[in-house]
């Protein structure tokens, strides 16, 4: 520890004496000499010191301005609140964002420095300002520049420059991302985007859903925008789709926007009613930013999509017509087609962007062309079903702030028997601010609508009994009409058989009158001798 002091020691004193000569010599010596004695001298202490310190100025050459800057300010404002670390500071910079007076930023101020560990490695920071003088020849008066000094060990230059410093701008760049307001746009006229602030409060631990749904999705957002590297390697697109299928009222546009709000991505909200031809369709995807999510909503019935036969069969009619106005003929060949939504979502025009999400939402799946619904149109299909305890316990929280009553249980149960969507439950914790007078409101809801299920119930069951007393009273009249239809055959039969007895006698008797005559008229021919 003595010979380190010493070195130290030493290190100082001759750093000293050359700063010494540098003041005689600048004095003394011709520019010339001054200079290559500068030189001299900055190499020196150079191989004699351990720090190395980085400027990053505010502006560069003058006039340019250096991004750099405000990220370093960005990520520094995150770091000077660190107590344990920068207890010693005693002036802080305190402002406003954009958004409001009620967001502070607290900042270092002029000439004080604070302390940063990366990786275990300690950088210290300080922020510094100069006065330039103007030019004359420009005019104006001097202005101040500031810049931040990083110093370190110079054994850690690599890291600095090749870890520490990316990594400060790719922190700066998530702060301002998810600090940022996100747009909704929507295609006010045929071809162009009209944006809105969208301020929808809706994220993954307020949304009625079940835990274990949720979480799946959410690791799937995870992990597609970590995969830019992998989707290039595999050669697709950088895209994923979402089906979210489900009665009305379970929650799947709060999804999307928790979706939004999560990615920190602006929403495209398609209404393909106001779309009039596939170009159009394409000019309005192609101007779509990165980052984005594409939502067609009510997707069965926004627009009846002509299948891909019906297309054909379409252009074969418009051939032969050969007397069609030529532009109303151009006009249907160009109109909305599911070909050409597919060619955006899964064909070439699919590559026009990166980072992208394309949700569909409908109430009936099945009504859904099967084209849309595969793998790589639309990878991953969400079921949004109706309330169940869990999603119920949430929606509470979310509107009374409670984690437990002694109505849940009456409630769950009740929630299991009946079907109510989410939005039901929460129109009804909405009504009263009073947490009882709510939940008593829910369970007269959920009474009632169990009431009218169980008498929907009952009635069908009477119905299915009148008809199968109806099928059972049908079935036995075809079988009388049967015995009847089989009597009456029977009855013919007899009679014909009777009359054909009738028949054999007569013709019984008609042989023995015949026989009796010709025997008389034999007996009275004299010719005919008797024996």
């Amino acid at each position: 520890m003595a010979s380190y002091d010493k070195t130290i020691a030493t290190a100082a004193s001759l750093a000293a004496s050359l700063m010494l000569v540098r003041s005689l010599a600048s004095e003394l010596l011709p520019a010339e000499a001054r200079e290559a004695l500068s030189t001299a001298l900055n190499s020196l202490r150079s191989r004699l010191t351990w720090k190395h310190t980085i400027v990053v100025e505010e502006i560069e050459g003058g006039w340019s301005y250096n991004h750099v800057y405000p990220a370093v300010k960005t990520y520094l404002a995150t770091r000077v609140v660190d107590a344990g670390a920068n207890i010693d500071m005693q002036c802080l910079r305190v402002s406003s964002a954009n958004s409001g007076p009620e967001k502070l930023i607290v900042s270092m101020e002029t000439g004080e420095e604070m302390a940063d560990v990366y990786k275990g490695t300690e950088f210290r920071w300080c922020l510094v300002t100069r006065e330039v003088k103007a030019d004359p020849n420009v005019g104006g008066g001097a202005r101040e520049v500031r810049s931040y000094r990083v110093t370190f060990h110079k054994k850690h230059k690599e890291k600095a420059l090749k870890e520490y410093l990316p990594f400060i701008v790719a922190t700066a760049k998530a702060i301002k991302q998810g600090e940022r307001s996100l747009n909704i746009y929507m295609n006010e006229d045929t071809d162009d985007w009209a944006p809105m602030d969208l301020q929808h409060p809706s994220t993954f631990s307020t949304l009625a859903m079940d835990q274990k749904q949720k979480q799946s999705i959410i690791d799937d957002l995870d992990r597609f925008i970590k995969r830019k590297d992998y989707y290039r390697r595999i050669g697709k697109a950088w895209k994923r789709g979402y089906l979210l299928y489900g009665p009305p009222g379970t929650g799947k546009s709060s999804l999307i926007a928790a979706i939004a709000n999560h990615l920190r991505f602006d929403i495209y909200d398609l209404e393909l009613t106001g779309v009039e031809s596939n170009s159009d369709l394409r000019r309005l995807l192609v101007g779509m930013t990165n980052r984005s999510i594409l939502v067609v909503e009510d997707i069965d019935c926004t627009i009846e999509l002509m299948q891909r036969e019906e297309q054909d069969e379409d252009k074969e009619k418009s051939k032969s017509k050969s007397n069609s106005n030529s532009k109303e003929k151009k006009k249907t060949e160009d109109k909305v087609t599911l070909s050409g939504l597919l060619n955006f979502v899964d064909g070439l025009w699919s590559t026009s962007g990166e980072e992208r999400i394309v949700i569909f939402t409908t109430n009936y799946k099945e009504r859904l062309d099967p084209a849309l619904l595969r793998p790589g149109r639309m990878d991953m299909h969400i079921h949004m079903g109706y309330c169940t305890p869990e999603a119920f316990r949430i929606l509470v929280n979310n509107y009374h702030a409670i984690e437990y009553h002694a109505k849940y249980t009456e409630i769950e149960e009740l929630i299991k028997e009946v079907t109510v969507t989410p939005a039901e439950v929460a129109e009804v914790l909405m009504r009263n601010d009073d947490t009882d007078v709510a939940l008593d409101d829910l369970v007269e809801l959920l009474n009632t609508k169990k009431k009218d299920a169980n008498e929907i119930k009952i009635e069908n069951k009477q119905v299915d009994e009148k008809k199968d007393a109806s099928e059972i009273k049908t079935e036995s009249m075809q079988v009388d009409e049967k015995k009847d239809c089989d009597g009456t055959k029977t009855e013919s039969v007899q009679a014909e058989e009777k009359n054909d007895d009738k028949e054999v006698v007569l013709k019984m008797i008609h042989s023995q009158k015949t026989e009796a005559v010709r025997i008389a008229e034999a007996n009275s021919d004299p010719s005919v001798c008797t024996i």
